[in-house]
């Protein structure tokens, strides 16, 4: 348990990344006693977000207010929370690794648990990124009900779209389609005709917002279409850094046959790469998955960790028994 520490920057386990995924995974190895450092650059992917929903318990609760009582728990326990950027990391000859942080400061690890997640890269809309996670959304799950029975347009720059209005139709009868840049087949406007989805031709240019508010979009002829809620398919894109640079590389993620985004891929059930010693969890290997999903993921990647660092442990300590036994 004690091989890595032997100094402030030598830890059992590094987590790169301090969302619901890397602290979930944290506070369990502390609790498990081992020395954990958390490397946290402070830009989770929902923190445009006022609330999340869906995660029983924490309904309606801030990802700001989780992730402050997630590191409080985590240092609660002995863990170690620094603000920084990993960059890249080495593989050591003893089968460690070296982290290099963007403040030129390096950490050794035994283990390394990556819970970077990803970057919601947004269409090509003026104002989007402004109102991204507020009323510029992707999740109905998430925040579906909050705009229930509202007037609801869905964009369609991608094969998906048909996909989301019907889904967001479920919440709202007031859903519309924007055309937009994506050709629609005959069979995706009968489906959207049966369905009550009206469809509105036209280049989105840009949104129409009053008090803070959407209000609607701007099509290039100047017509307004109302809406509360502007729905759009972003490409999920995984903060891979650090996992490239040990040669573990991302993979394209589709979805009905069309590219969503990129990860890294892991072990479903422990979150365990090709590479021995590494671990990942949460957005960075699963795209689509929610806050509860991700943390659920770091629990189970850092007992994996755990059990590892467990089998590591026993082979050195027969090593050594028969070592003595045979002096």
């Amino acid at each position: 348990m004690d091989e890595a520490r032997d100094s402030d920057n030598s830890f059992d386990v590094v987590v790169v990344g301090g969302g619901a995924a890397g602290l979930a995974g944290a506070l369990t190895l502390v609790r498990a006693r081992r020395s954990v450092l958390v490397i946290d650059s402070g830009s989770p992917r929902n923190a445009p977000a006022a609330h999340m929903h869906g995660y029983l318990g924490q309904d309606g609760e801030s990802p700001a207010a989780l992730l402050a009582r997630g590191r409080a728990e985590v240092t609660g326990y002995g863990g170690e929370i620094r603000p920084g950027t990993a960059l890249a990391a080495d593989r050591l000859p003893d089968g460690g690794f070296l982290v290099h942080c963007g403040d030129g400061r390096t950490v050794r690890a035994l283990r390394l648990l990556i819970a970077t997640g990803l970057v919601d890269e947004l269409p090509a809309v003026p104002g989007l990124g402004a109102r991204w996670g507020r009323d510029v959304l992707h999740c109905p799950y998430c925040h579906g009900w909050e705009v229930r029975d509202q007037p609801v347009a869905v964009l369609a720059d991608g094969p998906l779209a048909v996909h989301q209005a019907q889904l967001w139709r479920q919440w709202s009868e007031r859903t519309t389609l924007l055309a937009h840049t994506w050709p629609l087949t005959a069979g995706d406007r009968e489906l959207l005709a049966a369905l009550g989805v009206r469809v509105v031709e036209g280049e989105v240019t840009g949104l129409a917002v009053q008090d803070d508010r959407l209000t609607g979009v701007t099509l290039a002829g100047g017509t307004v279409v109302e809406c509360r809620a502007l729905v759009v398919a972003p490409r999920f894109t995984a903060r891979s850094g650090v996992l490239t640079s040990l040669g573990l590389p991302t993979v394209v993620v589709e979805r009905d046959g069309s590219a969503i985004g990129t990860c890294v891929e892991s072990d479903p059930a422990t979150g365990a790469t090709v590479l021995d010693g590494v671990w990942v969890a949460g957005n960075v290997t699963s795209p689509q998955e929610k806050v509860p999903g991700a943390a659920a993921q770091g629990v189970r990647a850092a007992m994996a960790v755990n059990a590892d660092l467990i089998e590591a442990e026993s082979r050195r300590a027969l090593r050594t028994l028969r070592a003595r036994a045979d002096a």
